[in-house]
């Protein structure tokens, strides 16, 4: 990979985290009866949809390694893939439960992860 496609990678990457940073990404989910879990899927879908609000770009590929509970306090870490294979860290934090309800809050890393050779 060139260093320009690289530095084009980062900074598309960049303009997502800087745009996520910005608005101070926040979510809520109603997870039904099933209790306050949200699971790895349903929780990626949604980080990428509300990512792709926020940046007014089309939806991201992200990844969600394990459900997220509902607990104030909880943190799980997902991963998106750029087109180009780079990668970027993004945190999301329960910051509340209301009944089956899990609020959550959304962060992406400052800098990315080049994609490998």
């Amino acid at each position: 990979m060139t260093t320009a496609r690289l530095s084009a990678a980062i900074r598309s990457l960049s303009v997502i985290a800087a745009g996520t940073l910005l608005v101070g990404c926040s979510a809520s989910v109603d997870v039904g009866s099933s209790g306050p879990k949200l699971s790895a899927d349903k929780l990626a879908t949604t980080v990428s949809e509300k990512l792709a609000r926020t940046t007014g770009r089309p939806k991201p590929d992200i990844v969600c390694p394990e459900d997220l509970v509902g607990k104030a306090g909880t943190t799980t870490r997902c991963e998106l893939t750029a087109d180009d294979g780079s990668t970027l860290g993004v945190s999301v934090d329960v910051t509340s439960v209301d009944g089956e309800q899990i609020n959550f809050d959304i962060k992406a890393d400052e800098t990315a992860t080049p994609a490998p050779n």
